[in-house]
C-alpha cells in the first residue's frame, strides 16, 4: 500500500502544504520560506538600486508591500520555486512551449502545482505504485486520480482559472513509494473538503515561536519538529 504524507490546511500555509506534500514529508516550514521569501526581497532591492535609490522606480519599489510573502502565510511562486531549487526540482508553467508532452499526456510527469486564489496544492504521482492523487491541504485526505480523470482535471482547473505548473526533476526517495495502493474506491473523495479551521497564527507567529536551528539543508527549523500525530498532518495507508 501507499503510505502518503499530507498536510491538513493551517491558516493560509497552503505553499508550506503543496511543498510538504509534494516532497512527502515536513521538509519546510513557515520560517524556511519566510527566509527565502526575503532573500528574494533584498535581491530585487538590489537590482532595482542599480539605477540608482533616487529613482522614482526606486522610491516606488520600497513603498510596496512584498510581492513574496505577507504576514498571513501568503507565498509567491517564485519563493516555491527558490524552495524546490533546493532539490533539483523546477517549475514551468504548464501552458508553455516546452510542455507540449505535459498537456498532451500529463499522466508521464511526476507531478503538478497549482493555484488559484491565492492557495496552493500539488496532484503528484508516487513513483513505485504510479498512482496519482490530488494532495489538496483543504481535501480531508489523499484524494485518488485515474490516469483517464488526471488530463480532464487539469484542463478543467485551467479553464476555471488555474494556474498550473509543471514539476521536473527528480522527487527525493519516501517510504511512502515503498507500497502497492488499494482500489480507488479506498480513497478519499476528491470533492470532500476539510472544514476550514480558523487560525489566529500570522506569520509572524511562527517566525517567533520558539528556538530555531539550521538544517543540513541550510534552512532554518524549530527545535521542536513536527510529529506524525499531529493533527494538521498524516501519513494515511491506501
Amino acid at each position: 500500500m501507499d503510505r502518503i504524507f499530507h498536510e491538513r490546511q493551517d491558516g493560509s500555509l497552503c505553499a508550506q502544504h503543496a511543498l510538504n506534500c509534494l516532497l512527502q514529508g515536513p521538509y519546510f516550514t513557515a520560517v524556511d520560506l519566510a527566509v527565502i521569501a526575503q532573500q528574494l526581497d533584498e535581491q530585487e532591492r538590489a537590482h532595482m538600486a542599480e539605477h540608482g535609490e533616487d529613482t522614482p522606480a526606486y522610491i516606488q519599489f520600497m513603498s510596496q508591500e512584498s510581492g513574496n510573502y505577507d504576514d498571513s502565510g501568503f507565498f509567491s511562486s517564485q519563493v516555491i520555486s527558490k524552495a524546490l531549487s533546493t532539490f533539483g526540482l523546477e517549475l514551468s508553467p504548464i501552458g508553455s512551449r516546452n510542455n507540449t508532452s505535459a498537456r498532451e499526456h500529463p499522466e508521464r510527469q511526476i507531478a503538478f502545482v497549482c493555484w488559484l486564489n491565492a492557495h496552493w496544492f500539488t496532484i503528484r504521482k508516487m513513483e513505485q505504485s504510479g498512482q496519482w492523487y490530488n494532495l489538496d491541504s483543504n481535501l480531508a485526505g489523499p484524494a485518488f486520480v485515474s490516469e483517464l480523470y488526471l488530463q480532464l482535471l487539469l484542463q478543467q482547473m485551467q479553464a476555471q482559472g488555474y494556474t498550473v505548473f509543471v514539476v521536473s526533476g527528480n522527487l527525493p526517495r519516501v517510504s511512502s513509494d515503498a507500497f502497492v495502493s488499494l482500489p480507488a474506491s479506498d480513497h478519499v473523495s476528491a470533492t470532500q473538503p476539510v472544514e476550514e479551521e480558523s487560525s489566529s497564527c500570522s506569520l509572524r507567529w511562527y517566525m517567533s515561536r520558539g528556538s530555531c536551528a539550521i538544517d543540513t539543508l541550510g534552512f532554518i527549523l524549530p527545535i521542536k519538529t513536527v510529529v506524525l500525530s499531529d493533527t494538521s498532518h498524516s501519513e494515511t495507508p491506501y
